[in-house]
């Protein structure tokens, strides 16, 4: 098994706290390259990994099931030799930061979860993600193509970052249906007992038009109450690509907080608002 990362070793001697971070379904370690540079500069070690499926890792892996999506991150903790890191993940890789914290809370100091929690996907998710994902029109002729498919601006930019240039046009890092298998088992169960089973500190962020519903974090805030939970206005799912100053200014205030006591100043995430009005 092939894992690639991105490590932004800090300057010699630093005691910081180390971060790891887990890009979403279909992402790449390099999407976090804009809140990597912003920590690292701050004078921590910041480990951005290619998850199993993904990018430079190993693209067809014979385990697709969320243990193994943990598994790696213990194997980069040995590996590496992280002590009590702070795992960063958004959406999918939200979700394996949530699990590796329910079973091997113990290795950590927090988990920060972006657009992610352990609702589970109705069944039908498994298709529309699977469809979206065999529809996407490669290659893609050019660098600016791809980016106005894959939304434009910094998510298209950071999307199209995960590309890889072959055959005459640019290409996914990823085979679709890898992908699919490795949501199989989100579809119908959701994972509430894991989130009951962790015991380390959770920041939750959230985008304002993202994924995360008001019920299932009212839910999450009840199982866990000394959950910290901010919505970060004018953003969605891919929050950490539209605006990695507020994540790192969220990230950074969660690791001051854990360096005193522990704990943190809890906010309640805000309210969506309907696209329509």
């Amino acid at each position: 098994m092939r894992l690639s990362l991105r490590d932004w070793a800090p300057a010699t001697g630093s005691a910081r706290r180390p971060l790891v971070l887990l890009h979403g379904l279909a992402g790449h370690a390099g999407e976090w390259d804009g809140l990597a540079r912003l920590l690292h500069a701050d004078g921590h070690r910041v480990v951005a990994v290619d998850q199993r499926g993904h990018g430079a890792s190993e693209r067809h892996p014979a385990d697709t099931s969320r243990a193994a999506y943990v598994a790696d991150v213990v194997a980069v903790l040995d590996r590496l030799g992280l002590e009590q890191p702070l795992l960063v993940g958004q959406s999918y890789g939200g979700h394996a930061a949530l699990l590796t914290a329910a079973a091997h809370g113990s290795r950590l100091a927090g988990a920060v979860l972006v657009e992610a929690g352990p609702g589970g996907a109705p069944p039908r998710t498994l298709d529309e993600i699977g469809g979206w994902l065999r529809a996407w029109p490669v290659p893609f002729p050019t660098r600016e193509a791809a980016v106005a498919y894959l939304g434009g601006g910094p998510v298209g930019e950071g999307w199209a970052d995960g590309l890889e240039e072959r055959d005459g046009g640019l290409w996914p890092r990823f085979d679709p249906e890898v992908l699919i298998a490795s949501l199989a088992e989100n579809a119908g169960r959701a994972w509430w007992e894991e989130w009951q089973a962790i015991d380390v500190p959770l920041l939750s962020v959230v985008g304002q038009d993202g994924i995360i519903e008001a019920a299932e974090y009212d839910e999450m805030a009840r199982l866990r109450p000394g959950l910290q939970g901010v919505c970060v206005p004018g953003t969605g799912h891919d929050l950490h690509l539209e605006r990695p100053d507020v994540l790192h200014r969220l990230v950074s205030g969660f690791l001051a907080e854990l360096a005193q006591d522990g704990t943190g100043v809890a906010e309640r995430p805000c309210v969506r608002v309907d696209s329509n009005s």
